[in-house]
């Protein structure tokens, strides 16, 4: 064989400067050659040196968590659970271990824009029925979780889900977490763009990038349309809301256009609030993927109780960050006063429940689903019925309950009266209809309280002793981790246990009054603390009867304990 040519000084050139490029892209990429994560240096993650890194950097750094597969793989055939630092990496593919809880795996996937066809939501009835506890979960991210896996069908559940076209990566441990959207997106008479081509794309997006998995802490993305049912986009770190810009301004014509708000934390007590920034729908792919970069980059990844986005920008402050993420983006961002585009529209306050005109003249249902939970049986049921009467399509929401879209007048009718056939309710009262809760103790380490199981409780009662004519929202949480988001509520439980003067211990709760998002933002102030759950039915139906007696005409219970005293509204 014929000795090889040496290189050209052109072809030595390019692979010099190919070479260059690999080696500046690794800082970026997050990841050495051994899949550790990596920045420059070796023995630091993005600048920290190793021996200050908090456990779960650690745990990332020896190995990241995409490649704990083969593992999963193993463990499944031995039918045994994860151990050490693989109960957290697990969680890259979306298997959350709940012992003590249960002794099993929960499997959370992720829904992007929280809309999925009736042969996906088939598939999940099939897995809980075949590898879970035969039930499924709407979480307040609008997506599906099943519980009471064993090792042996993680695998099994991991590969249905690719077979049916969803996934579960990067649902769980340091991730962005599911991109959410509006819920009647590309059918709501009130929304000013259609925004779920946007969330799918920021969904590819990270699905697509290795660098955009393992951040210092959960990241949380949100694409408000401008429709009429809330998605709580300012509860996340970065929330998109759709504006109209009314005159030309900079380089812009009039036309929709995205507010970029940072920092959404409500278990911190902190909403979103607007960076300046007005960027095009297309842009936002480009700007969230920015933003995260500069967050991996930077975030502390030494304390988690400190590694969230709102500490980074709390220690620079926006106008520094914002020149970060310039640095990364090939186009200029634009900052515009907000006097400059339209306000966007009131919420309709459970409107996620009952029967709406689309923009096409079809109709679209929102079904109760009792804080969230369906039996497999159900989850068929709904699956036919969308089939049936829509065009198979489902959406998911924030508020733990679904829709189906897109039903014709001549078979709204018979679509009615096949919910109520299948168990299931298009209506609700001013109560039910705004109950959400969290896994609760029954399925989370976590938890102090079940509060998926106190909160049908306290429903029941309440609608059986008082009728109100504002709906109300009523959020149930665990623990201070805030699944369910108890701060946004009209009112808001906190799971805490309480010892009884005889010392026994019962799960009982802490209670915040006059919470609420978009259009009615507000953090709930704390009135209550330390109470058993015995004790809080009759206690929250005093609460709406001095209510209904002292409010002034039209005036909601967020309004009412907003204006009032929290003295005052706490009986001696």
């Amino acid at each position: 064989m014929a000795a090889s040519s040496p290189f050209t000084e052109e072809q030595t050139g390019y692979l010099n400067g190919f070479m260059a490029g690999v080696q500046q892209a690794i800082p970026y990429l997050g990841q050495n050659a051994e899949g550790q994560f990596t920045h420059q240096e070796e023995e630091s993650v993005f600048g920290t040196p190793l021996d200050e890194l908090c456990r779960e950097e650690v745990i990332k750094y020896e190995q990241n968590g995409l490649d704990c597969y083969d593992t999963i793989m193993d463990r499944a055939q031995k039918g045994e659970f994860a151990s050490d630092g693989d109960i957290f990496r697990f969680k890259f593919f979306g298997l959350f271990y709940v012992t003590p809880a249960q002794d099993a795996y929960m499997m959370r996937a992720r829904i992007p824009g929280c809309a999925l066809d009736a042969r996906q939501f088939r598939g999940f009835a099939q897995m809980a029925r075949d590898w879970g506890g035969g039930y499924v979960d709407i979480t307040t991210r609008g997506n599906l979780q099943i519980r009471e896996i064993q090792p042996e069908n993680t695998v099994n559940i991991l590969n249905t889900l690719v077979d049916l076209g969803v996934t579960s990566r990067g649902s769980g441990a340091d991730n962005v977490r599911n991109i959410t959207a509006t819920p009647t997106t590309g059918f709501d008479q009130n929304e000013l763009i259609d925004v779920m081509p946007y969330a799918k794309a920021m969904h590819h997006a990270i699905m697509n990038n290795r660098d955009l998995y393992g951040m210092p802490r959960k990241f949380n993305i949100s694409y408000d349309s401008g429709g009429a049912i809330s998605v709580c986009a300012d509860t996340n770190d970065i929330a998109f809301y759709a504006v109209t810009l009314n005159e030309k301004a900079a380089d812009l014509e009039p036309g929709v256009y995205f507010r970029v708000q940072l920092c959404g934390i409500t278990g911190h007590k902190q909403f979103a609030s607007d960076s300046g920034l007005l960027i095009t729908p297309e842009e936002s792919i480009a700007v969230a993927s920015a933003i995260l970069r500069v967050f991996i980059e930077h975030a502390d990844r030494t304390n988690r109780k400190k590694a969230r986005l709102k500490y980074l920008i709390d220690d620079w402050g926006t106008p520094k960050f914002l020149e970060e993420v310039q640095k990364k983006l090939t186009f200029p961002l634009r900052y515009l006063s907000t006097d400059l585009c339209t306000k966007p529209r009131p919420k309709i306050k459970h409107g996620h429940i009952g029967t709406y005109k689309q923009k096409d003249g079809k109709s679209y249902l929102g079904i109760v689903i009792p804080v969230g939970r369906m039996t497999a049986d159900t989850v068929e049921k709904i699956a036919h019925l969308a089939e049936e009467y829509g065009n198979g399509e489902i959406r998911l929401t924030a508020w733990q309950n679904l829709i189906i879209p897109h039903i014709p007048d001549e078979k709204l009718a018979n679509a009615q009266q096949a919910i109520k056939a299948a168990g299931l309710s298009y209506t609700s009262t001013s109560i039910s209809g705004g109950l959400v809760a969290c896994t609760g103790s029954t399925g989370c380490k976590y938890a102090a309280a079940d509060t998926k199981g106190h909160s049908k409780i306290l429903g029941d009662y309440l609608d059986s002793k008082i009728e109100l004519d504002q709906p109300l929202n009523i959020h149930l949480t665990g623990c201070h981790h805030s699944c369910a988001q108890h701060y946004i509520g009209d009112i808001g439980l906190m799971g805490t246990p309480v010892k009884l003067d005889n010392g026994d211990k019962v799960e009982g709760y802490n209670i915040v009054l006059g919470g609420g998002v978009d259009d009615t933002q507000a953090i709930a102030r704390e009135a209550y603390k330390g109470i058993a759950f015995d004790e809080i039915p009759p206690l929250i139906e005093q609460l709406l009867t001095t209510y209904k007696e002292n409010r002034t005409p039209g005036e909601t219970f967020a309004q009412y304990t907003q204006r009032e005293k929290i003295e005052d509204l706490v009986p001696a």
